[in-house]
């Protein structure tokens, strides 16, 4: 009988890291790919990306609704209740023997939360890493907590899942599979970026992505109208690229800035979701990447391009050569965006892998004959 393998998946992002790995568990004959849909992918404000894990071939097992039309705390938490009601629903239908879960969204908090009342062993990615400006990093610790399998994309990130008492034995430094896809894809050129996006670029150009710092003392609203303000004293010249933030507080308030913003400057364009040919096509293209995105961390510095990586957002997190660090005030923005635009990263080095993340974790899953044997957890010391 196949073993059902179910990957839990709720933002673009998200989805883009587990790809690769879906197809792995996807064709191999002992295992049985289940999907289940929550989160952002269902809500038409942020694309109904759903759409894009149909189109890439997978079958969508269960969807999850969770997302309320509120960015506030009690929205959010509503959010989380309501995840984990639906989720014990679809785990009573779907009856998994082994959850995928990665990273640190809300989202993904109630899936553990669910998996663990209703035992089912869950193997957690990206566990350990640091990010000291937001919230996710103790939902992370906390789904660390819950978890049996831990593949962590770095040496610093397995020493902190040790550190929290995890069993050695299961844990893995297999890098980051969300360079894996960067490998695989057959990216667009210049001429049909230009054709699909609606855009002609200019003689530099910007991808833009940011995200709501939840435990900041600035209001990420400030934050992001520095940003802007930057991006606005470097002239007409250059390209600005904008894909929308996450659901998270504050979210819609960025939103709206991001639209204004783009309605006043002709050289601006925005997106709610790219999808991963155009944005990695776009990565390609640009002179840098801008923001406070896990993405311009984890996989722009494969492209060997600079990342201008704004804020406390990221604060913690292991960085390539590649990526330029400011503060979220418009001076130091701009001084490091025009850094960005003559910085040389011919020999940056990826310090989260080079792209074989998925097969490895996809191997130690099916070399693990009885999942169930690992749901009574010890306490490691060290």
């Amino acid at each position: 009988m196949k073993r059902k393998i179910c990957v839990v998946t709720g933002t673009r992002a998200e989805y883009g890291l587990l790809y690769t790995l879906m197809k792995e568990i996807e064709k191999d004959q002992d295992l049985q790919l289940q999907v289940i849909a929550t989160g952002m992918h269902l809500s038409p404000e942020f694309g109904l990306t759903y759409q894009e894990i149909e189109r890439d071939g997978f079958i969508i097992d269960s969807k999850v609704e969770i997302l309320l039309s509120s960015d506030t705390p009690i929205g959010i938490s509503k959010s989380i209740g309501l995840g984990v009601i639906g989720f014990a629903e679809a785990f009573g239908q779907l009856q998994p023997d082994l959850l995928i879960l990665l990273g640190d969204r809300y989202e993904i908090l109630a899936a553990a939360q669910a998996a663990l009342i209703a035992k089912i062993p869950i193997a957690h990615i990206a566990g350990g890493d640091r990010t000291e400006g937001v919230f996710d990093e103790s939902i992370r610790h906390s789904i660390t907590k819950m978890s049996h399998l831990h593949f962590v994309t770095n040496e610093g990130s397995l020493k902190i899942v040790r550190q929290l008492g995890e069993n050695p034995n299961h844990m893995y430094n297999v890098g980051s599979p969300g360079i894996d896809r960067i490998m695989s894809l057959r990216r667009l050129s210049r001429t049909e970026l230009e054709k699909s996006l609606q855009f002609t670029f200019l003689k530099k150009n910007l991808l833009i992505t940011f995200h709501p710092v939840t435990l900041d003392y600035q209001a990420s609203g400030k934050q992001f109208s520095e940003l802007l303000e930057a991006l606005h004293n470097l002239g007409p010249e250059v390209g600005l690229i904008f894909t929308k933030p996450n659901a998270d507080p504050e979210g819609r308030e960025i939103i709206c800035l991001l639209e204004d913003f783009v309605a006043r400057h002709p050289n601006a364009i925005g997106y709610t979701s790219l999808g991963q040919l155009l944005y990695f096509s776009l990565i390609a293209q640009v002179d840098a990447v801008v923001g406070n995105s896990s993405s311009a961390i984890y996989e722009v510095p494969s492209f060997k391009k600079p990342t201008v990586n704004i804020g406390d957002r990221q604060k913690g997190r292991l960085l390539a050569s590649s990526v330029i660090s400011s503060a979220p005030e418009k001076a130091e923005i701009e001084k490091a965006i025009r850094a960005a635009f003559i910085k040389d990263c011919s020999n940056t080095v990826n310090p989260y892998g080079g792209g074989n993340s998925s097969i490895r974790i996809h191997q130690i899953i099916k070399s693990i004959r009885d999942y169930k044997a690992l749901l009574k957890k010890h306490f490691y010391f060290l």
